[in-house]
């Protein structure tokens, strides 16, 4: 049996996720910050499983990545889409690319718009959709290689073709939400949702001012080469 624990970043609304297989004790974690090492890697002591991967959905730009300092700590290796541009990362994965969790697969879907090399992760009917597809919205598209017709693209193309009742688990959330599904979104995403068509997401992602990510002079270049090693 697949088992997720869901966990949250105060500052940066970021949710990193630990996924692992109850019968095997083997374990991954999505999208992990450097903040909280000291918290996530104690757990997966305390609920005795053995971490074989730490998997990145995107370089991110609002929050340093612990996925070096773990790979340091616990010996294993970090997974990031082969268009991500990182370097350092022991595995780059292409679209369809799978990870073995215990007698699961973890599979690996190449989702660009809000980066270049962003990816959504796929196991146990449930999706990890990084900052591609949120809860009622996508990631922004204006910076890191992103692109609003990608994002469409992604959403539309591949995230949902899978079933209705797919479960999504975002990168983030600003409001308390935690998870959503694949009808809602189709049904309720007011950017991408089935009654959006392709021009009017792109003209609305062209009109939206954003502010400058607070972390992202010190986050991108750390993120680039997968984060510090202490």
């Amino acid at each position: 049996m697949i088992k997720t624990r869901q966990l949250f970043d105060q500052d940066t609304c970021t949710y990193t996720y630990l996924i692992f297989d109850d019968e095997s004790k083997e374990a991954v974690i999505v999208d992990p910050v450097l903040e909280n090492f000291t918290r996530d890697t104690p757990l997966i002591k305390k609920l005795g499983l053995t971490l074989v991967g730490v998997l990145e959905t995107h370089v991110h730009a609002d929050h340093i990545t612990a996925a070096n300092k773990i790979r340091h700590y616990m010996n294993v290796k970090i997974y990031f889409g082969s268009k991500s541009g990182v370097k350092g990362a022991d595995v780059l994965l292409d679209d369809g690319d799978q990870i073995n969790l215990g007698k699961e697969n973890i599979t690996a879907i190449h989702t660009p718009g809000h980066t270049k090399g962003s990816i959504t992760y796929y196991i146990d009917n449930k999706l990890f959709t990084g900052d591609t597809l949120f809860i009622g919205g996508t990631g922004r598209t204006d910076f890191q290689g992103g692109s609003a017709k990608d994002t469409y693209s992604s959403c539309k193309n591949k995230l949902f073709t899978y079933s209705d009742e797919t479960l999504v688990y975002p990168a983030h959330n600003y409001e308390g939400l935690t998870v959503s599904t694949i009808g809602e979104e189709r049904q309720w995403n007011p950017n991408v949702g089935d009654v959006i068509k392709e021009e009017e997401f792109i003209e609305s992602e062209k009109r939206k001012e954003r502010s400058y990510p607070r972390k992202f002079d010190i986050a991108v270049p750390a993120n680039m080469s997968c984060g510090p090693k202490d």
